[in-house]
């Protein structure tokens, strides 16, 4: 089996778990889990990951203070920096950036790429309602294209309540993340940005299910001037990863719409328990449909690609 790059994995440094733990917050109503270096590692051992690139995920580092997201995304870098200081083999980071802080992210993306040398910047689908193709937010975009930056857009809670029963990362995350993607792709941000590599979570949400949907009723009902295969190729400009969304339903959709070299590995561990892991990384091994090549490609072969330190030499 190939040695795995983990484009989605998660870490808790005591910082951000600390904060959380005062603000009375919570990743979307899922229980936080317990995480160590030596666990990450035992995990990956377990799974074949050579790599993990690690980031937080939600709500971020931004709860409500500008000045206090700005110092918590700082930490939450110097943080992850330590780790792959440490272990540049088993470990990479995105960095955490303080959005809607405008002139934070771009401070800290900055700091993050030139002196903490991150491998990309992770965002929320949402920064407190406000998606990822907000004209504001220009600026960051802006920068990540002059540095050719690989992004990665985790989901948050939409600004909905949590259907009852049902804490985010059931359904909520998987709508937010299209929701995001159909925002940029409106808004123009993959055309006028094409140097960001831009990963989606969890296989796009449902966006590689419905974007012939989405392409087709912008272009007949909202705006005639679109062109319906314009928006498909900007929704094909998108990577995806295989975090929970390596199933018998969701994985030949995922293939049959991403462009090749688009589909990453990931495991969403530790928020994703084991046992998930298990089952989706068992579906990717037995896989029938994948062509020559292919099983290599998402496990790792792809990933090398926006991540040249990474590659075997």
């Amino acid at each position: 089996m190939t040695a795995r790059i983990d484009v989605h994995q998660h870490f808790i440094p005591p910082a951000w778990g600390t904060a959380m733990e005062r603000g009375g917050l919570s990743s979307g109503g899922w229980a936080m889990p317990s995480w160590s270096p030596a666990a990450a590692v035992a995990m990956m051992d377990g799974h074949g990951i050579e790599t993990g690139i690690l980031s937080i995920t939600t709500p971020g580092v931004h709860f409500d203070d500008d000045r206090a997201a700005r110092t918590l995304a700082r930490q939450v870098n110097e943080d992850s920096a330590e780790l792959v200081k440490d272990r540049p083999d088993r470990f990479g980071h995105f960095a955490s950036v303080p959005l809607p802080d405008v002139d934070g992210a771009l401070a800290e993306t900055t700091h993050a790429l030139d002196v903490l040398g991150a491998d990309g910047v992770v965002l929320m689908s949402n920064a407190h309602g406000r998606y990822l193709g907000d004209s504001e937010f220009v600026p960051l975009w802006a920068e990540l294209d002059r540095r050719a930056a690989v992004v990665f857009v985790h989901p948050a809670q939409p600004p909905m309540p949590w259907l009852p029963g049902a804490p985010a990362p059931l359904v909520d995350f998987v709508f937010d993340t299209t929701r995001t993607a159909v925002d940029l792709v409106l808004a123009g941000v993959p055309r006028r940005f094409p140097n960001v590599r831009i990963v989606l979570a969890h296989g796009g949400g449902f966006l590689p299910y419905a974007a012939y949907r989405f392409s087709g009723l912008t272009s007949t009902s909202l705006d005639p001037s679109r062109d319906p295969d314009e928006l498909i190729r900007d929704f094909t400009r998108f990577y995806f990863d295989t975090a929970l969304s390596a199933s018998p339903s969701a994985l030949p959709s995922l293939l049959a719409f991403a462009e090749p070299g688009h589909v990453l590995y990931g495991s969403d561990w530790p928020f994703a328990p084991e046992a998930a892991g298990e089952y989706y990384n068992g579906f990717l091994e037995s896989y029938p449909g994948f062509g020559e090549g292919g099983a290599h490609a998402v496990d790792r072969g792809n990933a090398e690609a926006l991540f040249p330190r990474l590659a075997h030499r």
